[in-house]
C-alpha cells in the first residue's frame, strides 16, 4: 500500500485542484493521500467528489490541513513550526475562528508584499493576483513567486523565494502565527491527531530541539513527520529514534505543491499500520473512500 500523507492542492499553494491531485495520486499508483492545505479545509468537499468520480475502489483521502504555529525553538529563540491535523471536526468553532484569522493575514501579507514589489518595479500585478485567488484560500508566497516566473524575473519558485520572498529576503514579511501548545489542543479537541512536520529540515532555516518535541508530546502532539523530502538520513534516523522513545506515530509524505517544487507526488510516504492508528484514535471525521 502507497500512504502520502502531506500534499496541496490550489485552496492552498500548490497547482493543482482537488479533482486534479486525486487523479494525479491514482495515475500514480497511490493507495492513500492527505489533503493538507494550509489553514483551511475548503478542498475537502470537492476532493470528496473527486474520490467518487475518479478513483479506484480501493483509493482513500485522508481529510487534514496544515497549520503554520510558533514554538520555542529549545535554544532560547522562537522558530515557526508546521503542523499536520488529521480527521478533525472542520465545524469546529475554535479551529474555524483561528483559521478565518489566518487566513485573513496570510492574504494580507501577500498583498502587501506584491504592492511592495510592484511599486518597485517589478512585473506583478496584485490587484490580479489577488483576484485570482480561490475565495478561501489563504494565498501564499509562492503564488507572488509563480507571477515573478511568469514576468520573468526569475526561472524558478526557488529562485523567486532564494532572491526575495524567503525568510530574510528584502521582501519578506513576518506573520503572527497560532502558538503551537494551543493549536494541538484545538485539533484534539476537534477529535483529531496532529503530527509534527519535517521537525529537523534545517535547510528551512531553524529547527525545534528533540526536548521541545518531548514537550509538545506533552501537550497531546500525537506523531512527528520522519519521511520528508527534506530530511536526510540522519533527521530521519534520529526522529524514527525520538518517536520510539515518545511513544509518537511516525509518518511520512512528500509534501507534493505540483509545479511548485520539483518533488514527485509518493516520493515520500507512511506505513499502513498508520493509517490505521490515525482511523482508531480521530473521531472528528472520516477517511473518505
Amino acid at each position: 500500500m502507497r500512504i502520502d500523507l502531506h500534499v496541496h492542492s490550489t485552496e492552498s499553494d500548490g497547482t493543482e485542484t482537488p479533482t486534479e491531485l486525486v487523479r494525479t495520486a491514482v495515475d500514480a499508483g497511490l493507495d492513500v493521500i492527505a489533503l493538507t492545505d494550509h489553514d483551511t479545509t475548503a478542498g475537502w468537499a470537492e476532493v470528496e467528489r473527486a474520490v467518487r468520480e475518479h478513483g479506484h475502489r480501493s483509493f482513500r483521502v485522508v481529510p487534514g490541513a496544515e497549520l503554520s504555529c510558533s514554538s520555542a525553538d529549545g535554544r532560547g529563540g522562537s522558530t515557526t513550526v508546521h503542523l499536520l491535523a488529521y480527521l478533525f471536526d472542520p465545524a469546529s468553532r475554535a479551529l474555524v475562528e483561528e483559521q478565518v484569522r489566518l487566513r485573513s493575514e496570510r492574504r494580507g501579507r501577500l498583498e502587501q508584499m506584491a504592492r511592495r514589489m510592484a511599486a518597485d518595479g517589478f512585473p506583478v500585478d496584485p490587484d490580479g493576483l489577488m483576484a485570482a485567488l480561490p475565495p478561501d484560500s489563504p494565498g501564499g508566497r509562492p503564488h507572488l513567486a509563480r507571477a515573478l516566473v511568469e514576468g520573468g524575473t526569475v526561472e524558478t519558485v526557488t529562485e523567486a523565494f532564494d532572491r526575495y520572498l524567503g525568510t530574510g529576503g528584502p521582501y519578506y514579511l513576518p506573520r503572527t502565527d497560532t502558538p503551537v501548545e494551543k493549536a494541538i489542543e484545538m485539533i484534539t479537541e476537534a477529535g483529531g491527531v496532529t503530527v509534527l512536520a519535517h521537525p529537523f529540515a534545517a535547510s528551512r532555516g531553524t529547527t525545534v530541539t528533540a526536548e521541545v518535541i518531548a514537550e509538545l508530546a506533552g501537550h497531546g502532539l500525537r506523531g512527528v513527520e520522519v519521511d520528508h523530502p527534506d530530511h536526510g538520513e540522519r533527521a530521519r534516523r534520529e526522529l524514527r529514534g525520538l518517536a520510539s522513545e515518545l511513544g509518537l506515530l511516525v509518518t511520512g509524505g512528500s509534501d507534493y505543491h505540483g509545479t511548485n517544487k520539483s518533488i514527485e507526488i509518493g516520493s515520500r510516504g507512511a506505513d499502513p499500520e498508520v493509517l490505521d492508528r490515525l482511523n482508531a484514535e480521530c473521531a472528528g471525521s472520516k477517511i473518505i473512500g
